[in-house]
């Protein structure tokens, strides 16, 4: 199932139907919030700690040129190859190039929402190598054809009923169950022969290190480090954002992360990569490639208000208490990043024409601003993207991809001759004795909303009217 974003309204009409569906996540959705809850439960270190993840992403991102740089030759030094990916097309094209170059058929893949956002599985499909995902979640989608509903839990928009059908009608000889610690070893079981026999291990990159050239990666399953460690080779992927100065500079996002997600003081494996395996180790990988990319954020790099999209750590608190994503879910988005943080990205990776929509599925509660464990003012950068959809281009505003796409000549006329009449009280009082007597024009089904509201009046020219009104 591959929904798309152009079509956003019918299928969050579909979700909304879906009894089922909306079942799912409010039971997944009011678990994490609570688990936030209890992991932040002391709101003065809750504050201390957002505060200090929020000056380090800003801080790495305001010297980012100059630390991929450093990156990239630190990594060198470990021995890691390092390639530059502008857009998808290049970053599918250099690993179909590394596989190929190895004989490679098959690969296992650790959780990458930057290999979702590439269509890595599918290009690779095209080339004649498999790439199963190993991360539970990302397994039972994957089965079902199906793309991730959450940045975090792949799955989350299913029950153990469905993953007992899905495995029922895809895993040879499995037994139907709704045991949910039986249906894990069952999707296990299939997993761990395939760590044995692939030929490359893919992995995305939580926080790439830029002072000692190190990848690292927190999970729970230990799927990634089995994915780094057992296969010759490895190939990790990431945005250019990912990048940090210092490795001290990892514990307090990674605490930020850890919280903010699942709730967690700590994950339960945190991997560390600063190279192939060496002559005297006695395992991992002979090679470690790290593929950086861009893909649309260099233009939110180059706006300062809209480079505070790049402070994400990929939590997904934003999304679990979002009203609008806890009820449609993330396929309605159409999109690989859905809920707030996607409504604000993907106009950069895809552009405003297939994404203007999204800036407006948004009730502007602020809930997403105030649980983001990076301050970034989401509230405030939808409402910039829902004018840059509706405004051309302009010299004193950088240009965004796709800018203007939603403009609508008869819509810009009504608000230009509303701010006409509302900026001139002699034009606005006319306008309402107009109104209140044209009532009868109005259709019947607004008819009861009208007769027991008036129009408002217009402010006071000056302070001698406004006093005028009050000694009356």
């Amino acid at each position: 199932m591959h929904n798309k974003p152009q079509l956003f309204h019918p299928q969050a009409e579909a979700a909304l139907a879906d009894p089922e569906l909306r079942a799912n996540f409010r039971g997944a959705m009011d678990y994490l919030r609570d688990k936030r809850q209890s992991a932040f439960d002391d709101p003065h270190e809750e504050s201390a700690i957002r505060d200090r993840a929020e000056v380090i992403r800003q801080r790495c991102l305001s010297k980012l040129p100059t630390l991929l740089e450093q990156l990239e030759t630190k990594c060198i030094a470990n021995g890691i190859r390092v390639h530059w990916a502008e857009n998808a097309e290049q970053a599918n094209a250099l690993f179909a190039d590394i596989i190929q170059s190895h004989g490679g058929t098959m690969a296992v893949k650790g959780k990458s929402m930057v290999s979702e956002e590439i269509e890595l599985n599918h290009a690779m499909k095209k080339e004649g190598i498999d790439c199963l995902e190993s991360d539970m979640g990302e397994y039972i989608i994957q089965l079902d054809n199906e793309t991730p509903s959450h940045i975090i839990m792949p799955a989350i928009h299913k029950n153990k009923e469905q993953v007992a059908d899905i495995f029922n009608e895809h895993v040879p000889g499995f037994k139907h169950t709704l045991d949910v610690d039986f249906l894990i070893q069952t999707g296990r079981n299939v997993l761990r022969e395939k760590f044995r026999t692939a030929d490359i291990g893919i992995s995305g990159v939580n926080f790439a290190v830029a002072e000692t050239g190190t990848l690292c990666l927190v999970e729970n399953e230990g799927n990634g480090r089995m994915c780094t460690t057992v296969p010759d080779v490895h190939i990790a992927i990431t945005g250019i954002e990912k990048v940090v100065e210092f490795l001290a500079d990892v514990p307090p996002l990674y605490s930020a992360l850890t919280r903010s997600a699942t709730g967690q003081t700590i994950t339960t494996y945190f991997n560390m990569i600063s190279g192939p395996r060496k002559s005297d180790e006695l395992d991992g990988p002979q090679e470690v490639h790290l593929v950086l990319l861009d893909n649309g954020r260099s233009q939110a790099f180059a706006d300062e208000e809209m480079r505070k999209t790049l402070q994400c750590i990929r939590c997904g608190a934003c999304m679990n208490h979002c009203p609008v994503y806890t009820r449609v879910g993330g396929h309605a988005y159409g999109t690989v990043y859905p809920g707030p943080i996607g409504q604000i990205i993907s106009p950069h990776l895809i552009g405003l024409e297939a994404t203007q929509d999204l800036p407006t599925a948004s009730s502007l509660c602020g809930a997403c601003g105030e649980v983001c464990p990076v301050r970034i003012p989401i509230p405030e950068m939808l409402l910039r993207l829902r004018r840059e959809a509706k405004q051309e281009p302009r010299p004193d505003v950088l240009e965004l991809r796709g800018q203007g796409a939603a403009k609508n000549n008869l819509e810009a006329f009504a608000w230009r001759s509303f701010g006409l009449f509302a900026s001139h009280p002699s034009l606005y009082k006319m306008s309402s004795w107009f109104a209140t007597r044209l009532r009868g024009f109005i259709p019947r089904k607004l008819g009861p909303w009208t007769r027991c509201r008036t129009a408002p009046k217009p402010a006071a020219n000056t302070l001698r009217e406004l006093m005028a009104k009050r000694n009356k």
